[in-house]
């Protein structure tokens, strides 16, 4: 097979360049996988509005508290959200800005 490239060299070099390494390609994978379900998007939203508990998170949305639990352990897998203890009472919030912006995006473009 004597396949060649209908691009130029320079354009080679910008893919090779600015392609993800495999690294980061799982990591961006995993990021995007756990934005494909309904109920995290759900807490997502909520929590761009509000820190909350799991109590509250689970009566304000009508998401049993165990799904609720669940879910955060696996938006705090990916890095985005955090926890912050209060006595025995752990609040969520949004690890920063940038997961509001992308929800934002998100919409937009749907």
């Amino acid at each position: 097979m004597n396949e060649r490239l209908l691009i130029d060299y320079k354009t080679l070099e910008l893919i090779k360049q600015f392609v993800p390494r495999d690294e980061a390609l799982t990591s961006i994978s995993d990021f995007f996988a756990a934005l494909g379900d309904n109920t995290r998007l759900k807490i997502i939203s909520a929590l761009s509005i509000s820190e909350m508990c799991v109590t509250d998170l689970s009566l304000s949305l009508r998401i049993n508290q165990t799904t609720v639990s669940h879910q955060l352990k696996n938006l705090r897998s990916i890095g985005a959200v955090k926890v912050r203890r209060q006595g025995k009472i752990s609040f969520y919030s949004l690890r920063d800005a940038t997961l509001i912006e992308i929800m934002n995006k998100a919409v937009n473009f749907v």
